[in-house]
């Protein structure tokens, strides 16, 4: 027997903002969050000097040390995030985080880069243990969000840390669901986060992947235009809770949309290079899961990365599964990549779109690409469009794939 899987709390900090009515004003506005990093000037080799900060997040008198000592700004970002979702949900104090009725499923890139380079630093430079703390490595695993949450929230259920680099947030919120759907979890804190710095430029920087237009920071990424020359790093955290059905209904709670359908994959082909077919079979997995047909679906949230292979192949599976008609667009054109997090950022800005019944365009898409697939892309001012079914796809490195579909809730 499954069960339906309700979205019953969402929030995020990203560099458009903390709040969906900042994100929303921003967005409306083709405000774009890119930036100058002044201090990335100083290493030599380095193309891009552009990033995309989180907005500022105070913390609040209760994070205090003792809580707090096991993370770095990656876990904070996460806890923060996560506390605001379930505050939404009318669920802070229940009883549902303690009594092992709830689960965890989040990820990131990686743990926090500054307790890496502190951790290593006493280990390989100083090759002395003296004043070594242990909170360096527990800020740096990989899994430091997933357990940091269970740690600072109490909560007893399973946790299932999805760290699958720019997938980790779509997967959190898709092993998420299946967790609920499959009777494992009453509820689940799911979703994604990550921390910017200068080491996750340089990967994508050795590659020639960014964007080097540093003089011009407003005017980049541009995915999907002929003259995209690369992403921008972003950071920022997303956290969805995701509950059975009809515990939502039984606690009155709000229901923000339904998750309809899941699908995920392994190219199985290369590690970096993306592959076209990979990213249509996960497209066509998660409509089958959802019991859709391609004609249901009304938006298409891209993973849009304005890199060259990267919109190339993703625009080509999408045009192979829904042809010209569907409207696409990508929340990276205005607060960048942020990695972990853009699964459970962009999931979360995409209901709240299709609450608005409006869809941002991709920002600085003048010309569309020839060679992307050719389809309703949002340019200029937006769309107003009211559909009962929304997608947002993510790909990540390691030919990792992740399609998801939310439905609108209009009750029972």
């Amino acid at each position: 027997m499954t069960r339906r899987v309700v979205v019953t709390g969402m929030a995020g900090i990203s560099p458009l903002g903390n709040r969906w009515p900042e994100v929303f004003k921003n967005l409306k506005a083709n405000k774009s969050a890119v930036q100058v990093m002044k201090d990335w000037k100083n290493l030599t080799g380095l193309l891009t000097c552009l990033g995309a900060p989180a907005r500022k997040f105070p913390l609040p008198s209760h994070y205090v040390r003792q809580k707090i000592r096991t993370m770095g700004r990656v876990s904070l970002l996460a806890v923060r995030a996560t506390e605001m979702a379930l505050e939404s949900a009318g669920l802070l104090g229940h009883s549902i985080l303690t009594n092992g009725e709830m689960g965890i499923a989040y990820g990131s890139t990686t743990g926090s880069p500054p307790a890496v380079v502190d951790y290593f630093q006493h280990i390989y430079l100083n090759k002395n243990l003296k004043g070594l703390s242990p909170f360096p490595y527990i800020q740096m695993m990989s899994h430091t969000c997933a357990t940091n949450l269970g740690q600072f929230f109490e909560i007893k259920g399973r946790i299932v840390p999805t760290c699958s680099a720019c997938t980790s947030g779509s997967q959190g919120i898709g092993y998420g669901y299946e967790a609920v759907k499959y009777g494992l979890q009453k509820a689940m804190v799911v979703g994604g986060a990550e921390e910017l710095h200068i080491t996750d430029a340089i990967v994508f920087d050795i590659l020639y992947a960014t964007s080097t237009r540093n003089r011009s920071p407003k005017t980049v990424p541009r995915p999907f235009d002929e003259s995209r020359d690369g992403l921008v790093i972003g950071e920022g955290a997303g956290t969805l809770i995701l509950e059975e059905l009809e515990h939502a209904l039984s606690r009155k709670a709000e229901i923000f949309a339904e998750v309809a359908g899941y699908g995920t994959n392994s190219d199985g082909k290369h590690m970096t290079n993306p592959s076209s077919e990979g990213m249509e079979q996960a497209i066509r997995l998660s409509l089958k899961d959802a019991g859709a047909d391609a004609s249901q679906i009304g938006y298409v949230n891209a993973h849009g990365t304005a890199t060259e292979l990267g919109d190339i192949a993703e625009t080509q599976a999408t045009h192979r599964v829904f042809g010209e008609r569907i409207p696409i667009s990508t929340l990276k054109s205005y607060m960048g990549h942020t990695l972990g997090a853009c699964g459970a950022l962009e999931a979360w800005m995409t209901l709240e779109m299709m609450r608005e019944n409006w869809f941002c365009p991709t920002l600085h898409l003048r010309r569309v690409d020839p060679r992307c697939g050719a389809l309703a892309y949002i340019q200029g001012e937006g769309l107003h469009l009211k559909t009962d079914y929304v997608m947002s796809n993510n790909f990540a490195f390691g030919g990792v794939n992740t399609s998801l579909i939310f439905k609108r809730w209009k009750g029972r």
